[in-house]
């Protein structure tokens, strides 16, 4: 059985990212899903000093095996002041201290969720111009605008929006 891992870029308790993964991922069927927190892997802020002294730190090698263990990433990134989320580009950083692919080669669907208009469109931009260089296989991106509005009970209810997710959870799914 295929296994893929959703996990939002956010350590928000009530990550709207989180919810959005999460609802992606219930759209693919016959897959083991493991739904990651960034939470279980706190890690300190990167600098070359920290990784002199003490080396990479076992979380990021933890996540890093999550990764290489799947068939497939759902990514939700939060956008904060038009990036990535702190705890995002800290735990992307260390990683890429271990491994330069930090993605494996492994289908992405790559998406956002914003309370927004723009829907997290700056942080995917961001995204979709470095992690293919990391080794993304981006299959599809998503961008969830107006996220109180457009979700709820677990799922998108704006009709359209929610086709579109379907299509590009088809096509991620076809790939793994």
């Amino acid at each position: 059985m295929k296994k893929i891992i959703a996990f939002a870029g956010s350590n928000s308790k009530n990550s709207i990212n989180n919810d959005l993964a999460t609802y992606a991922s219930s759209l693919i069927k016959d897959v083991e899903i493991s739904v990651l927190d960034l939470n279980d892997f706190e890690l300190p802020l990167y600098g070359i000093d920290f990784e002199i002294e003490h080396g990479i730190p076992d979380n990021a090698l933890k996540f890093l095996d999550h990764i290489k263990s799947s068939d497939g990433i759902i990514l939700s990134l939060a956008e904060h002041n038009g990036a990535y989320s702190a705890v995002f580009k800290n735990i992307f950083d260390w990683m890429s201290r271990a491994e330069k692919n930090v993605w494996y080669d492994k289908p992405m669907l790559l998406m956002a969720a914003s309370p927004g208009g723009r829907g997290g469109q700056s942080v995917l931009e961001i995204a979709q111009g470095k992690f293919p260089r990391m080794g993304a296989n981006i299959t599809g991106v998503f961008s969830l605008p107006f996220f109180q509005k457009n979700f709820s009970e677990g799922k998108i209810i704006d009709e359209e929006l929610n086709n579109h997710l379907k299509q590009v959870v088809s096509i991620f799914s076809n790939v793994i």
